[in-house]
């Protein structure tokens, strides 16, 4: 369905509740790199900062274990939360400005996002794996998640966004060789 947005023809060809794929007419390169930089870089998104343990006995170290939870889509209502720097705590950390969550597992199994238990925020796909916990193993943390622009960090990218140019071929099947036309796509 064909939507006209100022300058922009845009049509809709597949949309879901986590992907969309459309093309745009009338529009340069320019414009759709700085969609594509925009959808990344320029949304609002709540993501894990910071995490505590009070036991790591896993294989991985640490670092490692808070950078790939600081990596899980997070889903919140943006209304309830405000960035840091625009909280009335001044950054100190407040609810309005930061969430809290807990993850507490004991292997053998493997932890996924899912197992982080917040009361207003929870990951988008559940089903993302952590980490394996073998007999013995154990985790117990707590993380903050604030929000934060993927321009600052990987973490708070909103999208995987890409564009490419789609040429359009017009062969004038009067002028031209009936072997040309019958190669050619329909449509084209």
């Amino acid at each position: 369905y064909p939507i006209i947005i100022g300058f922009m023809d845009v049509r809709v060809l597949k949309k879901t509740d986590r992907r969309i794929n459309f093309v745009l007419g009338d529009i340069d390169v320019g414009i759709a790199n700085a969609l594509r930089r925009i959808a990344k870089n320029e949304v609002l998104i709540l993501a894990i900062e910071q995490v505590d343990f009070e036991q790591n006995s896993s294989g991985l170290y640490d670092e490692l274990l808070a950078h790939r939870l600081g990596l899980i889509p997070l889903v919140f209502d943006p209304k309830l939360y405000r960035r840091r720097d625009e909280c009335t705590c001044k950054g100190e950390g407040c609810s309005r400005c930061e969430v809290q969550l807990t993850l507490e597992a004991e292997g053998p199994c493997i932890v996924r996002a899912k197992d982080l238990q917040s009361e207003d925020v929870w990951p988008l796909d559940g089903d993302i794996p952590v980490v394996e916990l073998l007999d013995g193993q154990e985790i117990k943390l707590q993380a903050t998640a604030i929000l934060g622009y993927g321009k600052e960090h990987a973490k708070w990218q909103a999208s995987i966004a890409g564009y490419q140019n789609v040429p359009i071929v017009r062969v004038n099947a009067e002028k031209a060789d009936t072997k040309i036309v019958n190669v050619c796509p329909t449509d084209v």
